[in-house]
């Protein structure tokens, strides 16, 4: 299991869109919680919006990322971006240098377009999970988390607990996670093959008619033929009316395979208490309480 240690550096990037002015003061708390932990943030020099302009050059933004892979100071990488626009940098990253390094990736949301082209391109895992949550509401018990398992070695920030909903087991390396932006890879040399995979999904927006779109097309890719089982995170803004056992249903009848394995956690989405899910690697699941 991956592990930091006091004095370790690691990067800070902003892959997706520039972050507003006003998350500077957030920014400087999450730098003072990491140094605390014993670790030593550096952060790229293309963070926030620049005066005049919501946007941060592709290049750039490229070009910070493939710094911190090329510095063998630095350990990890997190991003604390997010929106819309990470996928402009995937033709231009060095997956050669990503795939020699085995320097983790970490980020959520829009990253799921850089994560999830990091495994395809290499075979390297990334952790989903935004960084910034040491800030955020249950940011104490996030940090409790984050300690445990990056510095001490356990794996608290990683432990999850699914209810299937379809089958008993599931097995295979997992791919996905935010719904919308995964999808951006459809198409593309950067979009994982689904064949015996565990595809992960979560939102933050879309209700119901987005939703409905979003696994028709996956259907119609083949996805759900291909894959050796389906999990759910949290559905933010669906969630908010409707209940999780209404989000399975939904899905159940859009996959249309009762003998695909299907499980939902309420601990890996958008909200201030997700833990971290590791896109790339191996999972070994079973069944162990039915769903409430």
């Amino acid at each position: 299991m991956f592990r930091l240690y006091p004095g370790d550096q690691v990067g800070i990037v902003a892959c997706s869109d520039a972050l507003p002015r006003q998350e500077e003061g957030r920014i400087r708390e999450l730098s003072r919680i990491l140094t605390r932990l014993g670790l030593v943030p550096v952060f790229s020099d293309h963070i926030f919006e620049p005066s005049g302009t919501h946007l941060i050059e592709a290049g750039l933004r490229a070009d910070a990322l493939m710094r911190f892979y090329a510095d063998p100071s630095i350990k990890a990488i997190f991003d604390i971006s997010g929106g819309n626009l990470a996928n402009e940098l995937l033709p231009l990253l060095d997956y050669p240098l990503i795939k020699g390094s085995q320097k983790p990736f970490w980020g959520y949301s829009d990253l799921s377009t850089i994560i999830n082209a990091i495994y395809t391109m290499t075979g390297n895992t990334s952790y989903l999970f935004q960084v910034k949550t040491l800030t955020w509401e249950h940011g104490g018990q996030q940090e409790l988390l984050f300690q445990q398992s990056l510095l001490e070695g356990k794996d608290a920030l990683y432990r999850v607990d699914w209810d299937f909903v379809q089958g008993e087991h599931m097995e295979g390396v997992v791919i996905g996670g935010n719904t919308r932006c995964f999808l951006k890879l459809a198409g593309t040399p950067y979009m994982p093959d689904f064949s015996d995979k565990i595809l992960f999904l979560e939102s933050l927006g879309g209700g119901k008619p987005e939703l409905i779109t979003y696994l028709n097309q996956l259907k119609q890719m083949g996805a759900f033929q291909k894959i050796s089982g389906l999990l759910l995170g949290t559905f933010t803004k669906f969630e908010e009316k409707e209940s999780p056992s209404d989000l399975t249903k939904l899905v159940q009848a859009a996959v249309g395979d009762p003998a695909l394995p299907i499980a939902k956690t309420q601990q890996i989405g958008h909200g201030s208490q997700s833990r971290c899910f590791i896109i790339g690697t191996h999972y070994d699941l079973y069944k162990t309480k039915p769903m409430e």
